[in-house]
């Protein structure tokens, strides 16, 4: 059966605050460097007050993925919560302009709660800090999901970081029952290494049920299966998974299904902004998935996004993705 959309994203919807820093700021602030960190509101006025220059970007990892799938021609839709303020409608602006579909109902103008915000630190090596206000975001509920639209999904893809959230683990049941129902799969990004320490037990249950492509990094892999060795981690994850994409940052990817293994390279850029980058692999990989492009092309399509995006400030393409996929050989 044909489905209307090739991938829907849940997770969260956010407005990216991106700012460059010395190491020493991050010191001074009380930053811990690479990581996410949950903050307060109080925390967030706090902490934009201290930053130097700022560009605000529409953000959250699964919409950044999802944006990447829209621009390069994917039908592609997106449930994530903001507020009928200003940067709710900043954030809803921008991923309809990519060709998503977003049709979540804003929280009230009178919520306690603002629109989240990331304010992305970014040190002179490229490595980003986020500090996350999520604000309503962290309030989707199974409410927000419509089953119809589920049904109509060919993949949902689910983002780790939303597993931060009271009702959020019940809107992916919500999620995941209508698309399977309906004959669709799920994919899911395990998103922060420490966001899996939180919810390590929710994420392996849903891993070895429900999730048919599986999404990390390094070291979030390696936290899901508590190993400091990769390979058994990777092993672990591909014995329950029976597609699994796992980037390497500058050595690559690695793609493991059925009893095979795919390498793709990293390609090799002067790197000014790291934020984002595991959401553009993932969006291309998932569009040349949809597309039936072989896996070992959808990492290398995976890593050549990921390498248009950290070469400048910003979590979202601003180069034409089918046009550096044409001048590499590889559609």
């Amino acid at each position: 059966m044909t489905k209307r959309f090739d991938v829907v994203g849940i997770g969260n919807a956010m407005v990216d605050v991106l700012a460059r820093c010395e190491d020493d700021f991050l010191g001074e602030a009380g930053v811990e460097k690479g990581i996410m960190q949950l903050i307060d509101m109080d925390r967030a006025v706090d902490l934009y007050g201290r930053v130097g220059p700022a560009r605000e970007v529409s953000g959250g990892s699964a919409a950044n993925t999802i944006a990447v799938v829209a621009s390069l021609g994917g039908q592609t839709a997106y449930v994530g919560k903001v507020k009928d303020d200003q940067l709710g409608a900043i954030f809803a602006h921008d991923l309809r302009a990519q060709g998503a579909v977003y049709g979540t109902v804003f929280a009230d103008k009178d919520a306690a709660d603002e629109t989240g915000r990331c304010i992305v630190l970014v040190t002179p090596d490229g490595e980003r800090s986020m500090n996350t206000y999520l604000g309503v975001t962290e309030f989707l509920t199974p409410d927000d999901i419509d089953p119809v639209q589920m049904a109509d999904a060919a993949m949902i893809y689910l983002e780790g970081y939303r597993f931060d959230g009271p009702e959020s683990h019940a809107a992916f049941a919500k999620a995941i029952e209508a698309t399977e129902g309906a004959g669709g799969t799920v994919s899911l990004t395990l998103s922060d290494p420490f966001c899996v320490e939180r919810h390590r037990d929710a994420f392996r249950a849903m891993i070895r049920d429900h999730v048919d492509l599986l999404f990390a990094n390094r070291d979030e892999i390696c936290s899901m299966y508590q190993t400091d060795d990769f390979e058994v981690a990777l092993s672990a994850a591909a014995s329950e998974v029976g597609i699994v994409a796992c980037t390497e940052g500058a050595k690559g990817a690695h793609i493991l299904a059925g009893g095979q293994r795919w390498h793709a390279p990293a390609k090799p850029v002067d790197i000014q902004d790291a934020t984002g980058a595991g959401d553009a692999f993932a969006g291309a990989f998932l569009w040349g998935h949809s597309q039936g492009h072989p896996l070992e092309l959808c990492g290398r399509m995976g890593c050549a996004a990921a390498s248009e995006v950290i070469s400048h400030i910003g979590a979202r393409p601003e180069a034409n993705l089918a046009e550096i996929f044409r001048a590499d050989g590889l559609v």
